[in-house]
């Protein structure tokens, strides 16, 4: 079984980080996390993950060698120009001759959703799409789905206002389509999958969704994205990961708490971090205090970081202040 999965985003809200790393490549729990969603895409039984992108897969490739991972094949599809996701979609499947049910993904969503159990599910309803569903706490933030008590979508609502809706379920990021939803995009055009394919499938009522109750984070933003590694940490998600990197250097005297420092980082004497991300080349000096924030940069010593995040090319002088920021400034 095939999968697309979307990459191709240009990651614009978690810029400084993704000015030079694709969004899927940043590390959730000190590895990429698009090696996690192909992990959890094998375990539901798909052979084959095509990355939708909308630049050159370098960075990908570097992350599947030899083009697969385990018993995965991994293939490219690379947009000539931007075609928006259902565009996106089908210029992936239809590069490899996708012919039979596929998953689709998005390639920043962290979810345990089971995938084997979505495919089940699409095919008891004879779909020709079925959405994963998840519940929200405040509906009125998100487009909103609702479906009938068999399962079939009924409508789209677009941030409802008070009473407008009984649903609190958000259109999640993983689908099942059937081949012929490819026949609603034409080649090389931009189209929405969100505000043109799913509205035509409903209106046919062939489109279904499944709502459920696991682990589910879009880490579009700094917040989530740190969540997203919090999580780990602090066993929310999963069996939960050692925080310190067995290849991170930090120093004995330096005070780690909840927090998660990544392969090759450095951590000097008297550092102290807390309920950080601290990713890729990124040093933290001496007696710095780093907390709440995402740093792929560089801390001087006895400066001080709290809710900022730092890019990879970016240096924070010594005994400086930082509250509130994204360092250098997204353009």
């Amino acid at each position: 079984m095939f999968a697309v999965v979307l990459v191709g985003g240009f990651g614009t809200r978690l810029r400084p980080l993704t000015d030079h790393v694709p969004k899927p490549m940043l590390p959730v729990g000190h590895r990429p996390m698009i090696v996690g969603l192909v992990e959890r895409l094998a375990i539901g039984g798909v052979t084959d993950v095509v990355l939708a992108l909308g630049f050159k897969p370098d960075p990908f490739r570097a992350a599947f060698p030899g083009g697969r991972h385990g018993d995965v094949r991994v293939h490219y599809a690379v947009e000539p120009e931007p075609l928006d996701t259902a565009g996106a979609i089908a210029f992936a499947a239809r590069a490899f001759g996708v012919d039979e049910t596929f998953v689709v993904a998005n390639g920043d969503v962290i979810t345990d959703l089971r995938i084997a159990d979505l495919v089940a599910s699409h095919r008891r309803f004879d779909a020709l799409a079925t959405l994963h569903l998840t519940p929200v706490a405040d509906p009125a933030a998100f487009g909103v789905v609702e479906t009938d008590r068999t399962g079939r979508v009924r409508r789209f609502v677009e941030k409802p206002a008070p009473g407008e809706t009984d649903s609190n379920t958000i259109n999640a990021g993983t689908y099942v389509f059937e081949p012929s939803v490819l026949d609603l995009v034409a080649p090389d055009q931009r189209v929405s999958v969100e505000r043109v394919v799913f509205p035509r499938l409903a209106e046919s009522e062939g489109l279904f969704g499944v709502s459920t109750d696991d682990y589910w984070l879009d880490t579009g933003r700094p917040d989530r994205y740190l969540a997203a590694n919090l999580d780990l940490v602090r066993g929310v998600r999963g069996d939960g990961v050692e925080g310190v990197h067995a290849t991170a250097r930090v120093d004995a005297t330096a005070v780690v708490t909840d927090s998660i420092i990544g392969p090759g980082v450095e951590v000097g004497a008297g550092a102290r971090v807390t309920g950080s991300a601290i990713i890729g080349s990124a040093v933290i000096d001496a007696d710095a205090e780093v907390e709440s924030s995402i740093v792929a940069g560089q801390v001087g010593a006895s400066a001080l970081v709290t809710n900022c995040v730092v890019g990879a090319e970016y240096s924070i002088a010594a005994g400086d202040r930082a509250v509130d920021a994204r360092l250098p400034a997204p353009e």
